[in-house]
């Protein structure tokens, strides 16, 4: 036991009347709705690196907090940071955490070394998450931080870096799989190029498919059960990143016959980087089939960069949520908070009250979308809109049988002049608003 979080009390739902701020104003777990506890709808889970591992620095400054687990060198100080983070796993009562191999082992001298120190620690979460109730939503590898990568992970134009990569991955596989994880990921921080003047993008693209490739074969030889998942990201570090948007890594995983093996977690500042709405990224995975998770944080507007800030805004939360329940909600997947206390939020406390912030913005939105669908005037109003085509001329126009010669003729024998219809977008936005 740790004292980090002394004088905090554990966290339970009091309602929205209340003036406790260490209380759920809108997070009931065992609410039902839709059918389901908001608990199985939302599968929260809390990311280790941003919440223990960041240590409150930026491009201009070194670390602004102090934590009794400082310096994170030792694996003393990294199982203290397992039985402060598990302590906090306690007081929210989220089902679910994340982590990298970096984030809860300091690195060996060797990979050997890395590989045992990780084997160690994740025995002793195995111990922790017996003791909380708390599980594992998913596992990934750092492949990114250290300067071995610095070019690159898969992407590196070095064999033997892709080869480090590949055993760290293997090994932090085994840890997730060893942890009862239900999903990997793989994020990649920096699979991209900082200029084409010394970039093969041919050869760096089939570099970066033999790996997935790779890992979807381990993951059938060791009998994991979970999703893979690629996280997809825009920019920075690098200039361009392979893994862009959905549609992006989409169209990748079909170039190498992947797409029925992996699928997406997506992340709202990601989306937003990438020029689109955090809710257009999830329609278009779940239209193409791909949607598993969400990394939920939000960005500063003002600011180019993924600034990883918790939620604030029900909204926009509401209509992410929208779309992950008409496409059947989460199954392996689940709302991961890739979030972080701002660098001036020093106190333990902030880090608590981030959470219990965040997932009331998270409940208040999932049941206005669900209110949203059950109501099912918006999905009404959308089918009314493409009625034309379930109709029987409708289907015979979309037939390849049925050819531009056809069409004209069509419209020559009917003397066809068709008119524009209101979009309603106007109508639509004031009927989201009175939900949320």
């Amino acid at each position: 036991m740790t004292d980090f979080f002394a004088g905090i009390p554990k966290i339970a739902y009091e309602g929205p009347e209340t003036d406790n701020e260490f209380a759920f104003r809108h997070y009931n777990p065992d609410e039902i709705v839709a059918g389901r506890r908001l608990e199985d709808h939302l599968r929260f889970a809390v990311a280790y690196w941003h919440s223990f591992a960041w240590e409150g620095g930026d491009p201009f400054g070194g670390r602004t907090f102090d934590r009794p687990w400082y310096p994170q060198d030792t694996m003393e100080n990294a199982r203290l940071k397992a039985d402060a983070a598990f302590e906090m796993f306690a007081l929210l009562g989220q089902p679910f955490f994340c982590f990298h191999d970096a984030d809860v082992r300091p690195e060996g001298a060797t990979l050997a070394e890395s590989v045992a120190r990780l084997d160690e620690i994740t025995d002793y979460f195995a111990e922790k998450m017996e003791e909380t109730g708390t599980r594992l939503l998913w596992g990934t590898a750092n492949l990114f931080t250290h300067r071995r990568y610095m070019a690159g992970a898969a992407t590196n134009p070095d064999p033997e870096v892709f080869a480090y990569a590949g055993a760290t991955i293997k090994a932090c596989m085994d840890a997730t799989m060893k942890l009862g994880g239900e999903n990997y990921v793989l994020w990649g921080g920096r699979e991209g190029y900082v200029t084409l003047l010394n970039t093969d993008l041919s050869r760096e693209a089939d570099q970066m498919a033999a790996m997935l490739a790779k890992v979807v074969d381990y993951k059938h030889k060791i009998g994991f059960k979970g999703t893979i998942l690629v996280e997809p990201k825009p920019q920075e570090p690098s200039k361009h990143q392979y893994d862009y948007d959905v549609a992006t890594v989409y169209g990748f995983l079909k170039r190498y016959g992947l797409e029925n093996e992996v699928k997406v977690n997506i992340e709202q500042g990601h989306a937003i980087l990438a020029g689109h709405s955090f809710e257009h990224e999830i329609a278009l995975a779940a239209s193409l089939g791909i949607f598993g998770s969400i990394d939920m944080n939000r960005n500063d507007y003002q600011s180019g960069w993924d600034t990883d800030q918790f939620p604030n805004n029900v909204p926009e939360v509401t209509l992410a949520y929208y779309e992950i329940l008409k496409a059947g909600g989460f199954t392996t997947g689940g709302t991961n908070f890739d979030a972080k206390i701002r660098r001036q939020s020093i106190d333990p406390a902030d880090l608590i009250l981030a959470h219990v912030g965040a997932m009331d913005v998270c409940a208040r939105a999932l049941k206005a979308a669900a209110a949203m669908l059950e109501d099912g005037t918006l999905e009404r109003l959308r089918a009314e809109r493409y009625a034309g085509w379930d109709t029987e001329e409708g289907r015979r126009l979309l037939s390849r049988e049925t050819g531009l010669e056809a069409l004209d003729a069509l419209v020559r024998e009917r003397g066809l002049d068709p008119q524009p219809r209101s979009g309603r977008q106007e109508r639509l936005e004031n009927l989201v608003n009175r939900f949320v």
